[in-house]
């Protein structure tokens, strides 16, 4: 029913800046906390920052000052605006949309992953 679409990765080098987006698309009720992560070791998934439907903000340490998240919900997209990128930044991105299933229990919807590459 939902499809989550991702994009704005690609080759910067350290000290740049990249700005990731996500939508949403199909029959969406609401969306409840949206958010960046990727793969670590050890982990499926490792949170980088997240946005909840209030507008409160949770980063990794290692992002906190250089990246930002924001949300349009008029849009059902947000967005990672990532500054001073660091080679150990290097990662597939995914977005996650927490749905609200409209009565049902809430769900995840992952997007595809978009690539972040940070080298000189």
């Amino acid at each position: 029913q939902v499809q989550v679409v991702e994009s704005g990765g690609g080759l910067v080098q350290p000290g740049g800046s990249l700005r990731l987006s996500c939508a949403a698309f199909g029959r969406i009720f609401a969306i409840h906390t949206m958010g960046w992560y990727c793969p670590a070791p050890g982990k499926q998934r490792e949170l980088v920052a997240t946005v909840t439907s209030t507008g409160s903000t949770n980063y990794a340490d290692s992002v906190k000052g250089r990246f930002t998240i924001s949300r349009d919900n008029a849009k059902n997209t947000q967005y990672l605006q990532m500054n001073s990128l660091k080679p150990e930044d290097t990662a597939v991105y995914y977005c996650n949309a927490e749905m609200d299933a409209g009565g049902g229990l809430p769900y995840d919807c992952w997007g595809q992953g978009t690539q972040v590459t940070v080298s000189s």
